[in-house]
């Protein structure tokens, strides 16, 4: 199977990717097919140098049936070349990642003894009366 993917270059902390077609079974960063654009996320967004791509190129490769990955089919979104994809819907995306392994231990811990407290069932007592009478005042 075609992918249009992302193949990482660059020094260590600066990632310089290229857009290449290469088969699925390739590795990220070898053999690929063809070379089609390149996409270096140091730069601000507004900068034409951030992302270059061959657009006729990529059209000719999708109609031979390479699909591209999630985060390549954003970037081609956002050049129109095919429809932008429906955004993920991630609610763990907000949380930091150790609160989120935190989270996922405490949560069967707790789920725990609520189901045995839930089978016991709570003993009613009798309302207490007070021993003490009140002594009239004088």
């Amino acid at each position: 199977m075609l992918k249009i993917r992302l193949s990482m270059g660059g020094a260590k902390k600066r990632p310089i990717y290229k857009i290449v077609v290469a088969d699925s079974r390739f590795p990220r960063d070898g053999r690929f097919i063809e070379k089609l654009g390149s996409f270096n996320p140091l730069l601000p967004k507004e900068k034409k140098e951030r992302i270059k791509i061959e657009t006729e190129r990529v059209k000719h490769w999708i109609s031979k049936g390479a699909k591209p990955t999630v985060r390549v089919s954003r970037i081609l979104g956002e050049f129109n070349i095919i429809p932008m994809p429906k955004p993920g819907n991630n609610p763990q995306k907000a949380i930091p990642k150790k609160d989120r392994k935190k989270d996922e231990k405490e949560e069967p811990k707790k789920e725990a003894p609520k189901q045995e407290a839930k089978k016991e069932e709570p003993k009613k007592e009798a309302p207490k009366q007070e021993a003490k009478k009140e002594e009239p005042k004088k």
